[in-house]
């Protein structure tokens, strides 16, 4: 770093947090920051905001000279795992009232041992030491508009004839069901877009509700119902996921019915890497006007 008239510059990186899962789901994170990597010192952490995971990347930043590090959460919902996370980065005095589940880390990601919920390694969300000053993102990649024109190119690359089309956006979906009213219209806002494309005979969207069995089963029951209606009178459905990246666990739940897909999630796709780059500069603008 060199010296400026008030000390030493301030070097700036991004720590990625990001869900995590196959090599190959990895793979599809590890290739939307590699444009950045030439303006910013990037690290990732893999996981549901596990302290070990963040405390190990920002370790690797500070050690690679960053005094001012961007928390980039890239979860569909800035809800997810948002407070636990301010209070493991010092960022909050306490944990949130609700009850706090152990967060998880891809096995290939995590440290140490312990199975946990689907075949994850399992912590209790702890404080971290670091000597960075740390900012957080807020809103989720779900909520910005740059994913307008993911869906669009989804969309278009699979229609044929809009007017005998139903296009079906799928969700992985939160537990509580306010917050999953919020995700269903903030998907929907999301879609608007799709007019550009044509009319079509229907544009729905649906949350599985992954994680929750007690609200799995009607969820997946309505996603079916949704797909045997496109399909008839001479429909076509096409089926787009709302995720990251993949298909998720929707290949399973709609095993038998006639759809299109290509199976991609918001990746691979240039509007993830530039979201990732405007909200690292965002929060840390916002920091040093602090």
């Amino acid at each position: 770093m060199e010296p400026t008239a008030t000390g030493p510059r301030r070097q700036r990186g991004i720590l990625l947090m990001a869900h995590g899962g196959s090599p190959e789901w990895n793979a599809e994170v590890e290739a939307a920051v590699e444009p950045l990597r030439v303006r910013w010192p990037v690290e990732i952490s893999y996981g549901m905001a596990v302290p070990s995971s963040i405390e190990a990347a920002v370790a690797r930043l500070e050690a690679r000279g960053v005094t001012d590090i961007a928390v980039v959460r890239l979860f569909v919902s800035g809800e997810s795992w948002r407070e636990e996370t301010r209070y493991i980065l010092g960022l909050r005095a306490d944990l949130p009232a609700e009850p706090i589940r152990a967060h998880a880390a891809p096995p290939h990601h995590a440290p140490a041992a312990g199975p946990g919920h689907a075949g994850h390694v399992m912590e209790p969300p702890r404080r971290i030491a670091h000597r960075a000053r740390i900012s957080m993102s807020q809103d989720g990649v779900g909520d910005s508009a740059l994913i307008d024109a993911i869906l669009v190119d989804r969309v278009r690359a699979l229609s044929a004839d809009p007017a005998r089309e139903t296009v079906l956006v799928i969700a992985h979906g939160p537990g509580d069901d306010a917050e999953d009213q919020r995700w269903i219209a903030g998907m929907k806002q999301r879609l608007a877009g799709l007019a550009a494309v044509g009319a079509f005979r229907r544009v729905e969207v649906a949350t599985l509700r992954e994680d929750w069995p007690e609200k799995r089963p009607a969820a997946e029951q309505r996603i079916r119902t949704i797909v045997d209606q496109g399909n008839t009178g001479g429909g076509r459905v096409i089926v787009v996921p709302f995720r990251v990246a993949g298909f998720g666990p929707y290949r399973d739940v709609l095993a038998g019915q006639t759809y299109v897909s290509d199976g991609k999630g918001f990746l691979p796709h240039a509007n993830v890497t530039r979201w990732i780059e405007r909200t690292a500069e965002s929060v840390l603008t916002s920091t040093a006007r602090r």
